[in-house]
């Protein structure tokens, strides 16, 4: 029988830990590091090891994944000197999977082929938010050469529901551009929508009610109204994540070409600055209501 290859995860953030929970109830021996080692406390109690530099997470891995926030500190943690990149042993698997744009994917890609070829990289953001990552139920974009990343199957089996495989490596980061630059649209209609309702004098759960069953009743749109009406935006994206997003996805595709996106980027901006970047990007719906008032 073949042996369940182990893996390290970079980054323990909510995306990460959740990852990392799953591969260890589907019984993959596990590495973890965080730059705050208290967040893979929990993870050694039930059995990875949580070590001190991306290194020693990645000196007995066959597959390194990195969740971590941006592409500079993607680069840190792969590259850097005490980066996992040096130490990961021969033929392993980098599988990047946090946001971090799309030339700035390309640059990584180059990078670890430059120096390590026998490294397979693979990119591979997922669409999904914390709740969606603690039930394995996201959705892998994941491209570059499959065959040579063997186990990865198995891996992405245990932290998703479902795996798009799109391409060369990078084309799952500019995928994943185009599903959040549709995400971000879709949660500014709704908050403006809802506070409209509001206006005339409807309430979130009448609001509901006429979409629920139709075509627009997205389970994505009930779930943010369901934040509007509680007032509870404790965050599965938060909104400086989102606006994060919003900037790469106009810094690829460039800024005249989607206004709309331009526009919905500066008031997040400006939601950002009046101390709401912590919050769910739902908050944007009480943000409008205060420049309303």
């Amino acid at each position: 029988m073949q042996k369940t290859p182990t893996v390290a995860i970079l980054g323990l953030g909510a995306m990460g830990h959740a990852f990392a929970t799953n591969l260890l109830k589907a019984g993959f021996p596990l590495r973890v590091w965080n730059r705050t080692p208290s967040r893979g406390d929990d993870l050694a109690h039930d059995g990875a090891h949580n070590a001190a530099t991306p290194s020693e997470a990645a000196s007995e891995a066959r597959f390194v994944i990195t969740m971590v926030p941006d592409f500079d500190t993607t680069h840190e943690v792969l590259l850097g000197d005490e980066g996992a990149l040096a130490s990961l042993p021969e033929r392993g698997v980098v599988v990047q999977m946090g946001t971090i744009g799309d030339a700035q994917t390309q640059r990584l890609i180059s990078e670890v082929r430059n120096r390590r070829p026998d490294v397979t990289f693979i990119d591979a953001p997922v669409s999904g938010t914390k709740a969606p990552a603690e039930q394995a139920k996201i959705t892998v974009l994941a491209s570059g050469d499959r065959e040579a990343a063997e186990g990865i199957d198995a891996l992405f089996d245990a932290i998703s529901a479902r795996v798009e495989w799109l391409g060369e490596a990078g084309a799952g980061s500019r995928m994943k551009l185009v599903v959040n630059a549709w995400l971000i649209h879709m949660m500014q209609g709704i908050a403006e929508s809802a506070g409209l309702a509001q206006q005339f004098g409807f309430s979130i759960d009448e609001f509901w009610q006429i979409l629920d069953g139709g075509p627009l009743a997205a389970p994505y749109a009930k779930a943010k109204l369901g934040m509007i009406e509680s007032g509870d935006y404790s965050a599965q994206m938060a909104l400086s994540w989102g606006l994060k997003d919003a900037r790469l996805a106009l810094e690829a595709g460039g800024e005249n070409s989607m206004p709309a996106l331009k526009h919905t980027s500066e008031l997040w901006a400006e939601a950002e600055k009046a101390g709401l970047g912590d919050a769910d990007i739902a908050v944007i719906h009480d943000y409008l209501k205060r420049l309303a008032d």
